[in-house]
């Protein structure tokens, strides 16, 4: 694991709701003023709140939500084009922080040019094998889809073409000025397509660092089987929050055991919130919302904070049409323009991420139960081979409470 992973804490941004591009345009997408850089205006505010690097939701040109990709060559225009990445880029170095992309590689929008050679029958040309048709009911060619979604339509990653353009675009925007990917949908990817790919991207850039969006499964089996360096650990994220709304910690102790299991094979990428799903402080209330920081500051693992969630932004996620737009809100042109209301949060962010840069250790860390019951949890984080440890115990009666220890018995951090 590189140095700049290890000590790695990111703030994770949805680049077209940040901006408050227009998500489904009835006409041409184009650009209103704000895009990637004015994102680059808020590096400040999140070295402020300590993290090392920016993990960006999809930027690449799309027909609406940046997961239905038309030219992943491309920095959409409702962002800025090209140019606005390379100032982004740029200003990321210059904060000392940095940049993880998000590869859609497992599906296209309909309208990606691969598609329209797929379905007019076309065997030659730069897209030819990238998308596989079959017969449809009427005859016609009919193409798989992800998850249902008709205008998301499956790469065919049996094709050698597939992998060869799926590593020229990690190499192209790596050599621009990022330095890791996040792939997206990976659980829906056959592992050895992976094999087929990362190492010719770390060929020519071997500090890289890729992780895998996986939701459920043998997590390390994943991992050995793709060769990514790690996956999102949702069934950590889950169990926080999950734990603490339905006050059963007993549900969070079990999920830190398998926790541990995983830190034995690989180092997961966590968090407490995300693009997907329903805010931290909607979905528990944001004192809790306290609680859920100090377990994903407190274990092993590379952990994010979800743009907004520093600032106990609510949101809730809807099945329908335009049912992620109010977890992935518009943000101020800058930080002056913050509401105050979410100062407090703010602060206890740069707390608790601060904490875990003062004991670098804890990314590798494991715990071991002290004390269990519903409403109270008391655990040791520990370094398997420096020996720290710091205490770590939640309360959700009479309210909820924090308290962080070192092994000395010094209050590291208190709450509530």
């Amino acid at each position: 694991m590189p140095d700049w992973v290890r000590h790695g804490i990111w703030w994770h941004v949805y680049p077209l709701g940040f901006v408050g591009a227009d998500i489904r345009p009835s006409g041409p997408r184009t650009f209103t003023g704000r895009g990637l850089d004015s994102i680059a205006g808020w590096l400040g505010y999140a070295r402020d709140l300590g993290v090392s690097g920016l993990l960006l939701g999809p930027i690449f040109e799309s027909s609406s939500h940046g997961y239905d990709t038309l030219d992943h060559m491309h920095v959409d225009v409702r962002l800025g084009g090209d140019a606005a990445f390379d100032r982004l880029a740029e200003a990321c170095r210059d904060h000392g922080m940095h940049l993880v992309l998000d590869g859609v590689f497992n599906h296209v929008g309909r309208q990606h040019p691969a598609v329209r050679d797929a379905l007019a029958g076309r065997t030659d040309g730069p897209w030819a094998g990238m998308v596989a048709t079959r017969p449809g009911p009427d005859g016609r060619p009919d193409l798989d889809v992800f998850e249902g979604h008709g205008d998301l339509v499956e790469l065919d990653h049996r094709d050698p073409r597939t992998a060869d353009y799926v590593a020229r675009v990690m190499n192209h925007w790596l050599d621009r000025g990022a330095s890791g990917w996040r792939l997206d949908a990976a659980y829906a990817v056959d592992p050895a397509f992976w094999t087929r790919v990362l190492p010719r991207v770390r060929e020519s850039h071997p500090g890289v660092w890729v992780f895998g969006e996986v939701i459920h499964g043998d997590y390390p089996a994943i991992v050995a089987a793709s060769g990514m360096d790690s996956l999102t650990q949702y069934e950590l994220c889950q169990s926080i929050r999950h734990a603490i709304a339905s006050e059963n910690f007993f549900e969070l102790d079990w999920n830190l055991t398998r926790h541990n299991a995983f830190l034995d094979a690989f180092v997961p990428q966590t968090f407490v919130g995300n693009h997907d799903m329903t805010r931290l402080a909607s979905a528990i209330g944001p004192e809790r919302a306290v609680l859920a920081l100090a377990v994903l500051m407190t274990v092993g693992g590379v952990p994010s904070v979800y743009y907004g969630d520093e600032q106990a932004y609510v949101g809730v996620k809807e099945a329908r049409l335009g049912g992620d737009d109010d977890v992935r809100p518009k943000f101020p042109r800058s930080p002056a323009e913050l509401s105050h209301l979410g100062a407090w949060m703010y602060r206890a962010h740069q707390a608790l991420v601060a904490l875990r840069r003062q004991h670098p250790w804890l990314v590798e860390a494991r715990t071991e139960r002290l004390l269990l019951e519903n409403r109270r949890y008391r655990y040791r984080a520990f370094g398997s081979e420096t020996g720290e440890t710091i205490i770590v115990e939640l309360a959700l009666d009479p309210a909820p409470t924090v308290r962080i220890e070192d092994a000395a018995g010094r209050t590291l951090y208190h709450f509530g």
